[in-house]
């Protein structure tokens, strides 16, 4: 069991974005991981993203918007428009490309 109260942006370590994700602006990447399975097949944390337009390829998660907005465009699939309180399910391989509004703070699981 873990409970974290209150997380504050002081608790969030960086995760810097690989240039080659960058589309434009100048994106910065926190976030914390809070559980990870012995085998390492299963983490949940905290990620947080500040305004800018990055790419990504997914990893099967679940995602729920803690506080911000952003606009995310799966290749050749949905665009998503994510908010405080929505749930997300992205899949492993999925190509993505995020726009974030404002600045974007998710609780999320993983499953590798």
């Amino acid at each position: 069991m873990v409970n974290i109260p209150g997380i504050a942006d002081a608790d969030l370590e960086p995760d810097p974005l690989d240039p080659a994700q960058i589309v434009s602006g100048e994106p910065v990447v926190t976030g914390k991981v809070l559980w990870e399975s012995p085998d390492g097949r299963q983490i949940r944390g905290i990620w947080q993203i500040t305004p800018g337009v990055v790419t990504d390829t997914e990893a099967n998660e679940l995602f729920v918007v803690v506080s911000g907005r952003a606009t995310i465009e799966v290749e050749g699939g949905s665009v998503l428009e994510v908010g405080p309180g929505d749930a997300c399910v992205l899949r492993e391989g999925d190509r993505t490309q995020w726009t974030v509004h404002e600045t974007l703070r998710k609780a999320y699981h993983i499953s590798l």
